[in-house]
């Protein structure tokens, strides 16, 4: 049964869903309708008033057409499609007093705010407002509020949308927020003083739609018309959320979110927006060599030939690391392994597969949890190993599905079933699921790196794939390392994973891989973008270019490849990953066969096609690995601290003050003596 409802808005009749919105009829008209309090993904407030238009035939006043839908209209007598107008002389004249309302306490800091030019109160103010003010009483002023060292606040120019109070509330989960008093004396506040518990906060600072929440790292430092926008991919965390990044000259000033309904709809971490300024600290920018136990600085020439030499005739491991684009990942791969040597990508010892790609990236797509009536967590904490993620999930609690959680408790901002901490619960519900038909309902099994970095991460993983198979749900893996998916695809792994390519290894050639510890004895060289745990144990530096630095391709944690672009320059003399690995190639006589990014792109989607299909989740073919039984342990989470898990956050001085502030809420409160 069709829900198709005929509309005529400014005379122009469309087709709509009789559950849409008037303002969303309006837009899919191609109509603009001003608002402030609306927005698409959050609950209607209907209480800006901006959205009015004019129905006619309805009562002899504006209607708010954020809260009303297409299907309340009445028809006209004859059945003609209910008639709407959106630029009526009502509807200017009631804009027109919204709008001087809205105006009568605000401060007029234009000059010195940081929103000013890209302000919904200045263009709206513009567009719909009027020259002059009736009001000639004192403005009111506002307390501002202390939400801690990321979002800064100045009250008085609240315009009382509550947005962020929705936004808190419902997606990110937390109730620290909301509106006290009424009339005059209203305001939004946090309730206790407290500030915000939540690493989804900075979205606020977005949704506000003038300078009341801005960000307070960014605060005075440019304006937007001063800024390159470049469009691009996050690595903080494996979901591939879809981001602009900001530069000002060399500097990355600012990252902000993209919108993309199948990845992160249009929120990032605070990890994601406040990490850039790990971009400017602890850089490597010039080639350094190790010599009686110091390093010191050289040049690129003496650097490449030192570590020709130090490679040649000798067993070679190559490790590549979180942050590292697919084609880097390429490039060391047919490097190490034309010299003989071998490359490994699971670096923290996943248990993950090569060549399973239903093992590794899954089966199901990140936008299938909005749909989905369960969703089962395997030994993974989502809040903080991809906070966003675990939004979604909270959408698909809201909407009514059931979580179940088997791992350490957590709160996860929803609630959830806890069937268990251990291996036997997950064995329990492999064995139960076998004995019943699948019952045909959407579900979703996501299975964190926790459960499988421990030696019985296969056999864990093997109970999951059955699980998966027995109940029909989809699977996903949650990766916590960005390139993990696409270094998995091009084949950057050895059979008996980390152990096995380190065995006996003369040489390690570290890609960008912080987060191993490597024995003495090898002889290493790091290749990667800061002074990190890798730098710290190198022979060799080789300064590359960070994320922001270079173009790339990264492939998501659902196996979606994505590009990346470069937004600067990196610093000094560092250079791109892959250009660094093809000039070490030609000293090494053993030279690569691409001279540009373009050919050496073309190889690679030559190799592996379906890397070529950008923004595709391609199906998987399902290959259940062999059931084997696992331990009886404890599963753990893989990420103990959200804000530090790389080397640009660990070199962030923001990052290293949320942590602590982090560590200090878990403290158990002490009682007073």
């Amino acid at each position: 049964m069709t829900n198709l409802k005929k509309i005529s808005i400014d005379g122009t009749v469309v087709e709509v869903d009789g559950g849409m919105t008037l303002i969303q009829a309006c837009e899919a008209a191609g109509v603009e309708i001003p608002r402030f309090c609306y927005h698409e993904r959050l609950t209607i407030a209907g209480n800006c008033r901006m959205c009015l238009v004019e129905v006619v035939g309805g009562p002899p006043k504006p209607t708010a057409s954020c809260a009303m839908q297409v299907r309340d209209l009445r028809p006209g007598p004859n059945g003609e499609p209910p008639v709407v107008k959106t630029n009526s002389p009502m509807v200017k004249k009631a804009r027109e007093g919204v709008m001087e309302f809205l105006l009568i306490n605000h401060p007029l800091d234009c000059p010195i705010c940081d929103q000013g030019g890209e302000c919904d109160l200045q263009d709206q103010a513009m567009a719909y407002g009027v020259d002059f003010s009736r009001y000639r009483e004192p403005k009111r002023a506002s307390e501002d509020l202390n939400l801690g060292p990321l979002v800064e606040t100045k009250m008085t120019r609240c315009i009382s949308c509550t947005r962020c109070v929705r936004f808190t509330t419902e997606v990110a989960g937390i109730t620290q927020m909301g509106q006290t008093g009424r009339g005059e004396d209203s305001e939004i506040t946090s309730y206790l003083n407290e500030t915000l518990d939540s690493n989804l906060q900075g979205n606020i600072i977005d949704l506000c739609p003038v300078g009341a929440l801005t960000s307070k790292p960014y605060a005075f430092t440019a304006r937007p018309w001063e800024l390159t926008k470049t469009e691009t991919i996050d690595v903080m965390d494996a979901l591939g959320s879809n981001i602009r990044v900001d530069t000002k000259g060399r500097e990355v000033m600012r990252i902000l979110p993209r919108n993309h309904d199948g990845v992160n709809e249009e929120w990032i971490s605070d990890k994601t927006r406040f990490v850039w300024d790990g971009l400017r600290r602890q850089r490597l920018d010039t080639p350094y060599i190790r010599e009686n136990g110091r390093l010191r600085k050289a040049g690129w020439g003496e650097a490449l030939v030192a570590a020709a030499t130090a490679m040649k005739g000798k067993k070679i491991a190559g490790l590549v690391g979180d942050l590292v684009p697919v084609e880097a990942a390429f490039a060391l791969k047919s490097l190490i392994e034309g010299l003989g040597g071998r490359v490994e990508c699971r670096t923290d010892n996943a248990k993950l597969p090569a060549g399973n790609r239903s093992a590794y990236a899954g089966t199901a797509r990140i936008e299938d949890i909005d749909s989905a009536k369960s969703i089962l967590l395997i030994g993974t904490n989502p809040r903080v190993e991809a906070a966003v993620l675990n939004a979604r999930i909270r959408k698909a609690w809201l909407a009514g599905a059931e979580v179940a959680l088997i791992g350490p408790a957590a709160d996860l901002t929803y609630d959830y079933h806890h069937s268990g901490t251990d291996r036997a619960a997950l064995a329990a519900l492999v064995s139960e699921a076998g004995g019943k038909e699948p019952d045909g309902k959407p579900a979703v099994i996501i299975i964190g790196m926790g459960a499988l970095i421990e030696a019985d991460g296969e056999a864990v993983l093997s109970q999951t794939m059955k699980l998966a198979e027995a109940t029909g749900a989809g699977l996903l893996i949650l990766h916590t390392a960005a390139a993990r998916v696409g270094a998995l695809d091009v084949g950057a792994v050895t059979d008996g994973g980390l152990t096995a390519a380190l065995d006996g290894a003369q040489v390690v050639y570290n890609l960008g891989a912080d987060e191993v510890e490597i024995a003495k004895g090898a002889f290493v060289i790091y290749q990667g973008s800061h002074g990190d745990r890798g730098a710290h144990r190198a022979d060799i530096i080789l300064p590359a270019a960070a994320y922001t630095e270079e173009n790339g391709l990264f492939v998501n944690l659902e196996g979606r490849p994505q590009l990346a672009f470069r937004a600067g320059f990196a610093p000094g003399e560092a250079k791109e990953n892959w250009a660094i690995l093809r000039a070490l190639s030609a000293e090494l006589g053993a030279t690569l066969p691409y001279d540009s990014l373009a050919a050496l792109r073309t190889a690679l989607v030559k190799t592996h096609p379906h890397l070529g299909r950008i923004d595709e989740v391609v199906a998987n073919e399902w290959l259940r690995i062999p059931l084997r039984d696992a331990a009886k342990a404890d599963f753990r989470t893989a990420v103990s601290d959200f804000y530090l898990t790389n080397p640009i956050a660990r070199a962030s001085a923001l990052m290293a003050e949320l942590s602590a502030a982090q560590a200090a809420r878990q403290q158990p409160p002490l009682a007073a003596e």
